[in-house]
């Protein structure tokens, strides 16, 4: 496969970034837009990164997956919104239109833990694919997105089965590979995924509720108190905990303490904000179910004790809750 055919759903910054490396030299690409359709239909996709800033125009910009629907059949499509399971609407049902049966591959770049069961009901006939990614990427105005000097995406088939082995999921996962790697991503293929959706967790099930909670960057959460820092490890813990018990020995406490180290390192620069912040800021959903709810229900399951984790859960649901009601507020108001 050549030049396949692609749809991004979620154009904020991990999907416009992957828009703009695909386009045009090396797929065919529609991105469904919602709040930035305007200015990617007028102005392309502008990628600001170290040393190397982009203008790419994708070859379609829709702003509904209805209209993506008149570009089928898709060979992929990267599904990179934030991640709500269990939504009413869910992901799956937005873009049923566009999945042709036992063809068009769905690529997952999300966070969280447990996505993926809602796609694989919903569509058991086409191959799925589960990816990290680790890419520093903010939309800082529409169609615009600021990128970091790391772009790393770890994938494999769901379910879990050798990359090299026969199945056409996996035979995509290699084609996908070798579509995305030219353009530029650190593609690192997984015969099973999910340890390292737990490493991931490691930082997303702590600093990500800490930092949206405490309207602190990483760095000022740790200079707050001798408290924050002891308090994000044992999360780390918890995580841990639960990763073991499922059988990933690799997530462990030495990994904990490297993610502790590399925050560590960014102690005299201002930090970093994640995503969870970055929304409570923005008046945003939070990632609340995929990165902590799934995460405390499993546990559960497995008889796993996770206080830390159960607290930030409650917090975050509350926080969550709070930033929605303020909105409905806003909106009744008469002036």
């Amino acid at each position: 496969m050549t030049h396949p055919n692609v749809l991004v759903f979620g154009t904020g910054g991990i999907g416009s970034i992957y828009a703009s490396l695909l386009a045009p030299a090396y797929a065919s690409v529609t991105c469904v837009c919602r709040s930035n359709y305007h200015a990617v239909k007028n102005n392309g996709i502008t990628i600001n990164g170290p040393g190397n800033n982009i203008s790419v125009r994708p070859s379609h910009v829709v702003s509904s997956v209805a209209d993506a629907a008149a570009h089928r059949p898709y060979d992929f499509i990267l599904v990179a919104s934030k991640a709500f399971p269990g939504a009413n609407p869910d992901t799956p049902s937005l873009i049923a239109s566009v999945i042709t049966p036992e063809r068009t591959v769905i690529v997952l770049l999300q966070n969280g833990i447990g996505i993926e069961d809602e796609y694989r009901t919903a569509f058991p006939n086409n191959p799925l694919l589960s990816g990290v990614v680790y890419l520093p990427a903010n939309q800082t105005a529409p169609g615009v997105v600021s990128m970091g000097n790391f772009n790393r995406l770890e994938i494999g088939t769901y379910p879990a089965e050798p990359a090299d082995g026969d199945s056409a999921a996996a035979g995509m996962l290699r084609i996908l590979r070798d579509v995305v790697r030219p353009a530029g991503v650190d593609v690192q293929l997984y015969d099973d995924v999910q340890p390292r959706r737990w490493s991931k967790l490691l930082v997303n099930a702590s600093w990500n509720p800490i930092c949206a909670l405490t309207l602190c960057s990483d760095v000022d959460y740790m200079a707050s108190s001798v408290a924050a820092l002891p308090f994000v490890r044992s999360v780390m813990s918890e995580v841990v905990s639960i990763a073991q018990a499922l059988g990933h020995a690799e997530v462990d406490e030495k990994e904990a303490d490297r993610q502790i180290g590399r925050a560590q390192a960014r102690v005299g620069t201002k930090g970093v904000e994640p995503s969870m912040l970055s929304d409570v800021k923005a008046g945003k959903p939070m990632e609340v179910e995929a990165i902590l709810g799934n995460t405390v229900r499993i546990a559960e399951e497995i008889g796993v004790a996770t206080p830390g984790l159960m607290a930030l859960y409650a917090l975050a649901k509350g926080l969550g809750e709070g930033l929605r009601q303020k909105q409905v507020e806003e909106r009744d108001v008469v002036y």
